[in-house]
């Protein structure tokens, strides 16, 4: 793992979780430009409600989360712990007011256990090192079963610099950003306006082309702050900091979907031949969505009827007589049609763990690609127990 320069972490237990590490904390020895896409869900937890305002001054110091109370529909009361939760970290740095973001991840509906942050923070302060982003990410997770770290070489002629990030998630996925949540750092310079052009891009192909069970959380915050420790890019440098955040964020985001609740195959469904991109998504996510198609896929059965059916539910244009499908490179259905390949053959192709649907709608040139997973036992007894 390699830190961008002027960034430390940490990560503690502070009894918020019977167990575990749960109260995380990053921050820049430099004032940093940030950004952050949150969730659109209209239901927003209260570190989604202050962190946007934040966010309109442009700059920030630090990042303060927790897990196991996702501090979500608790009124006026929770925005106001949400408030003290970055005062309390303000205070214990030394930074001025405004200077720290907050993100929470757990159980929606109870109120955040503050004298416990604030027995913690002296702690999570003394604690802080480069190579604190290890536990930080531990201390975030909920029903995630690894940790989950990235980081890519922004490397110009002038500048080499880092982006690393940090990202949970492992149920109630499909962000729609703008329960997961996603903090990267840079030590190069990037103008803000920019600087949320390339999060916006980036996390456009990677966490909103995900999907793990449909369901969109009321947390979901993606923050991106950059340091310029490492000195400031140009315009022509910038096409090498996209690559590289798009590498972060894409490699995170397939992270999430192996670590799903419960999954035992890793899925990619891609759409083509759509009248255009838009088109292809919501097809190709309607199709990693299916309840019927992922329990399909957990139990390796080759039952491509209701991929179709699928499709024909999407709302997208569609013309059955058109539509091919792969499975594993397997062409199991032709111009709408099953095309006979014995069904022994196809579930040998899925037996390893991964895999891919290919779907062919003859009618234009858009396109799309979704990753997710299928739907197991182990799911439904996660879910069937979280707050018991």
């Amino acid at each position: 793992m390699r830190v961008p320069k002027g960034f430390k972490a940490s990560g503690v237990s502070s009894g918020i979780k019977p167990r575990g590490l749960d109260l995380a904390l990053i921050v820049s020895d430099l004032p940093c430009k940030a950004v952050g896409l949150f969730t659109s869900n209209r239901v927003k937890a209260a570190p989604v409600l202050y962190s946007k305002k934040v966010l309109r001054k442009g700059e920030v110091r630090a990042i303060v989360a927790n897990s196991g109370c996702a501090n979500a529909c608790t009124g006026s009361e929770g925005l106001a712990d949400a408030e003290l939760m970055a005062r309390l970290t303000e205070k214990t740095l030394g930074l001025r007011r405004g200077e720290v973001l907050v993100a929470s991840t757990g159980v929606i509906g109870r109120r955040l256990p503050l004298e416990k942050v604030r027995e913690a923070m002296p702690h999570l302060v003394e604690e802080l090192s480069p190579e604190g982003f290890s536990k930080a990410a531990e201390a975030i997770m909920t029903t995630d079963t690894v940790p989950k770290i990235s980081w890519a070489e922004v490397k110009t002629p002038r500048v080499t610099g880092t982006i690393l990030g940090i990202a949970k998630g492992a149920g109630m996925i499909r962000p729609d950003l703008a329960t997961m949540l996603c903090f990267l750092v840079t030590d190069v310079g990037v103008e803000r306006e920019m600087l949320m052009a390339c999060l916006k891009e980036a996390v456009s192909a990677s966490f909103n082309a995900i999907t793990v069970d449909g369901e969109q959380s009321t947390n979901d915050t993606v923050f991106l702050l950059a340091n310029g420790a490492r000195g400031e890019l140009l315009q022509e440098e910038m096409p090498l900091f996209r690559e590289a955040l798009s590498r972060v964020t894409e490699e995170l985001s397939r992270k999430i979907v192996l670590d799903a609740e419960g999954a035992t195959t890793l899925i990619e469904v891609r759409v083509e031949g759509a009248e255009d991109d838009a088109q292809a998504k919501r097809a190709a996510m309607r199709v990693a969505n299916s309840p019927l198609v992922k329990t399909a896929l957990f139990g390796r059965d080759p039952n491509w009827g209701r991929i179709m059916a699928a499709l024909g539910d999407s709302g997208i244009r569609l013309d059955p007589s058109k539509v091919s499908v792969w499975i594993n490179g397997l062409k199991v259905v032709s111009d709408g049609k099953g095309t006979g390949v014995p069904e022994q053959m196809v579930q040998e192709a899925m037996a390893s763990g991964e895999v891919r649907v290919e779907i062919g709608l003859g009618l234009g040139e858009g396109r799309a690609r979704i990753l997710t997973c299928d739907l197991s036992y182990e799911y439904v007894r996660i879910n069937s127990e979280y707050t018991t």
